[in-house]
């Protein structure tokens, strides 16, 4: 698979934000619905970590029996975080926090220290590594690291390799009903076809939509001529009779219920449909993906360095990751695994092509911002 990302993420920072509004996915109990999905299925209350403390947690120091894991709740499933200790006789103490940002501002009045593994979205990692909160891997310890998939290493946080261990990438898809839609759908253009008129659902990330549009025009998601991002606005404007519903929370069910034929949808929400319709179309757009992901690292200053690094060792075995993705419904990024763990969450060989979302200028922005208010306001939303 030779699938190559580029830029700055946006995508895994609102699917991390989902994870907070929708509760994690567990995929191993086949004999329960086969998939749940977050928040919308059965696995309306999962226990994740035991001891889990609030989003306003400041963390802790850990002595050499524990680790400090600081991250999002719901994020690991507690038979790998008691395997963990099985295995090393290091008890994980888990504190989770509501944002990124929220994250980095606690990192940095600890000065990198008091937490000892942190699982945090692209875009922020780069400033922690900015800001010298970040340690490099010891992979002496970290001998697992050949298990991650190569697409998603080299990225823009980290483009030696040096800080950080993918966990999870999010992968916004096409999702449709072939019983409702008369034409097969194979990318972003199709969703301009005059006969979903009125019967698209789309997330509600404004540099995403209008990256998926530059896209459909062949332009890069983080295009920064005001000119070409103005040209990509009057074709949004285009979409606009097309758009039946534009939501960030639960957008799967507008596919689900009827109300759409055809949605933009992120991992979380695709895995959900199809636990609820697997004769669902998933379609990974020729045009290429827009990826985010959320990557491991451990602080500059972490109390238990050893210890964490053998953490990110840890999270890197296969049937270990495969616990991990099952449950947070994340697409795979530890390739050894990829024949295990379920079908869904590893992208296709058929997929060459890719992008991650950039900060741009502020001009760019701007004009950005402007595409997103008047296509809503043409939508009625």
């Amino acid at each position: 698979m030779s699938l190559k990302i580029k830029g700055v993420a946006y995508i895994a920072g609102k699917e991390g934000r989902m994870k907070r509004k929708i509760l994690a996915v567990s995929l191993t109990a086949a004999a329960v619905m086969a998939m749940t999905a977050c928040g919308t299925t059965m696995n309306t209350n999962p226990q994740g970590a035991q001891g889990e403390t609030s989003a306003e947690s400041t963390g802790g120091s850990s002595g050499s029996n524990e680790l400090v894991l600081y991250t999002w709740a719901n994020m690991f499933p507690q038979e790998v975080l008691d395997g963990f200790e099985e295995e090393t006789g290091v008890k994980v103490i888990y504190s989770n926090f509501d944002t990124d940002e929220t994250m980095l501002e606690r990192l940095a009045q600890a000065q990198g220290g008091d937490y000892d593994v942190i699982i945090a979205d692209d875009y922020i990692i780069e400033q922690a590594v900015n800001e010298g909160l970040v340690s490099e891997i010891d992979k002496d310890i970290v001998t697992n690291f050949g298990n991650i998939n190569p697409l998603y290493q080299g990225q823009f946080y980290d483009p030696e390799d040096i800080y950080t261990v993918p966990y999870g990438a999010g992968v916004p898809v096409i999702v449709y009903d072939p019983e409702q839609v008369d034409f097969e759908i194979t990318g972003y253009n199709d969703l301009w076809n005059p006969e979903l008129e009125d019967k698209v659902a789309i997330t509600a990330n404004y540099r995403v939509i209008n990256g998926i549009t530059l896209m459909s025009m062949g332009k890069s998601m983080n295009e920064e001529d005001v000119s070409v991002i103005e040209e990509a606005g009057q074709k949004l404007l285009e979409l606009a009779p097309n758009i039946r519903l534009i939501q960030d929370d639960n957008t799967q069910n507008a596919l689900l219920n009827g109300e759409a034929s055809a949605a933009f949808l992120y991992t979380s929400q695709m895995i959900s449909a199809l636990a609820e319709n697997p004769d669902l179309q998933v379609v990974y757009p020729e045009e290429g993906l827009g990826f985010g992901i959320m990557a491991a690292f451990v602080p500059s200053q972490a109390p238990n360095k050893e210890a964490a690094n053998q953490f990110l060792n840890y999270i890197l075995e296969p049937e270990i990751s495969k616990q991990c993705m099952e449950y947070i419904g994340y697409y795979n990024t530890t390739q050894a695994a990829d024949d295990i763990v379920d079908p869904q969450l590893v992208v296709p060989d058929s997929v060459t092509s890719g992008e991650i979302v950039q900060n741009v200028s502020a001009e760019a922005d701007e004009a950005y911002n402007k595409n997103w208010t008047e296509f809503r306001a043409a939508c009625g939303q």
